[in-house]
């Protein structure tokens, strides 16, 4: 169906009928003081043609337009095969919504069991949901998931977390009246295990974290006693290392832009969200399942539906109604391309990138490594003098660069963060070294 704006006789007709004379009417009931909150935008209505003229002329402006990339920090510039966007545009998958009817949805609860057996396969999980939002909001929900299951009212988390993870946890912690018990970090940039807390529901770990740094899981889980080990970890480095889940993890979430997504200014992305089977009840989302008809025949059917618009109702585990279907099946078909040797290469290439980028701009005077932890893509620079100005330079010279704000937060200053895909050529890391003023 095409969306086709109401016009000014059909939004009269639509009032008359439910007896009121104007949309403030209609609002009547939302108290001032909130709709004080929202600020005019000062938008006047423009034509197609200003509107594409003015949108151009702000794009133009921006700086970063043709930079080399090198922001992290959860969104990645990888290289998404053109396979995948092919496939995805396709109408029969462009269109395709959630399967309230599966029996006539066969094509989009194949696409989700396949997601679904991938995700369990990177993360060593034995069940995985049809997918969430994105990263934060699949870890929010682990976070609440645990308090469920063990009602201790606090939660730990690791500091070197991803901002936005953090702030999404916050959040969803206030609403639900969760204690968060922040870990610090050691001087290596892993969590400082000797500051693990006792009593709580969960433990949050990121690997590699907000310092780029990976964190050992060894022992983790034998150390937190009753408490959920819950990891979240960028999908691409389990090309090389071992999951969360051989390290006794009890949820894994993640998030997946990395595999066959744009970094689109932010946005969509794709949250995934795999646990134990024990714990299958207790899982947001939805779970599709293969079965056989009356027939024999292979068919897919919703499995799980443990939320509000079905049965559980008040009782479902998640407000997040819905997943990232097209997202999901975008993963699910670079995966497919890639395979597990694919998948083994192209994370090779971004910790052979990453660590060639580190060692030159360490070799130049005054640089160096500000955590000494193993690293898979992404790591953090000290430098010397104030980091803003070395930003700048670095954005002066053609660079997307992270300012480094966001490091402050964490207690790091004077350093950025540089992450590096398999995107990135000789030239262009060696350009960047230069710019520092470095040779190689």
């Amino acid at each position: 169906m095409r969306y086709i704006p109401n016009t000014l006789t059909d939004r009269r007709e639509m009032l008359s009928s439910i007896g009121v004379s104007s949309i403030e009417e209609l609002f009547a009931d939302i108290p001032a003081e909130v709709k004080d909150r929202f600020r005019p935008l000062g938008i006047a209505g423009r034509s197609e043609l200003e509107v594409a003229s003015i949108l151009g002329s702000m794009a133009n402006r921006n700086k970063l337009a043709d930079a080399v990339c090198f922001l992290g920090g959860g969104i990645y510039d990888h290289y998404v095969p053109s396979i995948v966007g092919n496939l995805v545009s396709r109408s029969e998958f462009l269109t395709a919504y959630t399967p309230y009817q599966p029996e006539i949805s066969q094509g989009t609860l194949t696409a989700m069991f396949e997601f679904q057996t991938y995700v369990c396969e990177l993360t060593g999980m034995e069940i995985s949901n049809a997918s969430m939002y994105d990263g934060a909001t699949a870890l929010a929900e682990a976070v609440l998931m645990a308090e469920r299951i063990r009602k201790k009212g606090v939660v730990a988390v690791s500091r070197p977390l991803f901002a936005q993870l953090r702030r999404v946890v916050d959040t969803y912690c206030w609403a639900s009246e969760i204690d968060v018990h922040e870990i610090p970090y050691a001087p290596d940039g892993t969590t400082d295990l000797d500051s693990l807390p006792e009593d709580v529901s969960a433990v949050v770990i990121q690997t590699p974290n907000a310092f780029g740094v990976i964190q050992p899981l060894a022992g983790i889980k034998d150390r937190i006693g009753d408490a959920l080990l819950i990891v979240s970890c960028h999908p691409l480095s389990l090309g090389i290392l071992q999951p969360p889940g051989a390290f006794g993890a009890d949820i894994v979430v993640a998030e997946g832009q990395p595999l066959g997504l744009p970094m689109g200014y932010g946005g969509p992305l794709l949250g995934l969200f795999a646990t134990r089977k024990e714990y299958m009840r207790q899982m947001p989302g939805r779970v599709a399942g293969r079965t056989v008809d009356v027939d024999g025949k292979t068919g897919y059917a919703m499995a799980v539906q443990t939320r509000e618009q079905h049965i559980r109702r008040q009782r479902a585990t998640s407000n997040i109604c819905t997943n990232s279907a097209l997202c999901a099946l975008a993963a699910t078909i670079y995966l497919a391309s890639t395979g597990a040797a694919g998948l083994q290469q192209v994370a090779e290439l971004n910790l052979e990138k990453a660590h060639y980028l580190a060692d030159g701009i360490a070799s130049i005077e005054g640089y160096e490594l500000t955590f000494s932890g193993a690293f898979f893509n992404e790591f953090v620079v000290s430098v010397p003098g104030d980091a803003a100005v070395v930003h700048d330079r670095l954005v002066e010279a053609g660079f997307a660069v992270e300012a480094p704000d966001g490091l402050r937060s964490l207690g790091v200053e004077n350093a950025f963060r540089l992450a590096v895909t398999e995107k990135r050529t000789k030239e262009e890391l060696d350009q960047l070294i230069a710019a520092l003023g470095g040779v190689r």
